[in-house]
């Protein structure tokens, strides 16, 4: 008996030893190198002595290349945009660990009045490519419309059964 229990024990040890190898495998496996993502103009500072202050927008253009972005109404501005993102793995979304902008202001006459340098701690994080124009006002879902109607409260519904307005 005391011979069956030792490898019935011996074969449990076994396979509680098996299924802790493949549980630390697999988590390992899960865990994976992080990746870290530049994007954007990185400015050094031997390229930024090519523009310095009083030089023309096309000695900018020349030296540093086309911005990222201009100013929105008047291109008095050129805004160079990098940033450094990092994810754990390649499924997840990567987050923002460092933001640089540089911005060129320039005059009247197009030349160089200013360089600033703003970074994640000037401000909040912004996407530049969202594609969306925020606007006033609240949206309603499809069943919001249906049920607000054109005009009188309640004229959609009216319209859907039939009856028409007066």
């Amino acid at each position: 008996m005391s011979l069956k229990r030792d490898a019935l024990n011996m074969k449990l040890l076994r396979s509680a030893a098996i299924a802790v190898t493949l549980s630390a495998t697999v988590l390992t496996a899960c865990q994976g190198p992080s990746e870290v993502l530049h994007q954007g103009y990185v400015v050094d500072q031997e390229t930024l002595a090519l523009a310095p202050v009083g030089s023309s927008r096309e000695q900018v253009l020349l030296s540093l290349g086309s911005p990222s972005a201009t100013a929105t109404f008047d291109n008095e501005v050129f805004y160079y945009v990098s940033q450094t993102r990092k994810r754990a793995a390649a499924f997840l979304k990567p987050k923002i660990i460092d933001q640089s902008v540089l911005a060129v202001y320039f005059d009247k006459e197009g030349v160089v009045e200013r360089l600033a340098h703003y970074t994640l701690k000037d401000g909040r994080v912004f996407d530049m490519i969202s594609r969306v124009t925020p606007t006033g006002g609240r949206e309603l879902t499809f069943l919001g419309q249906l049920l607000r109607g054109g005009g009188a409260p309640g004229s959609a519904l009216q319209n859907v059964f039939g009856n028409t307005p007066r």
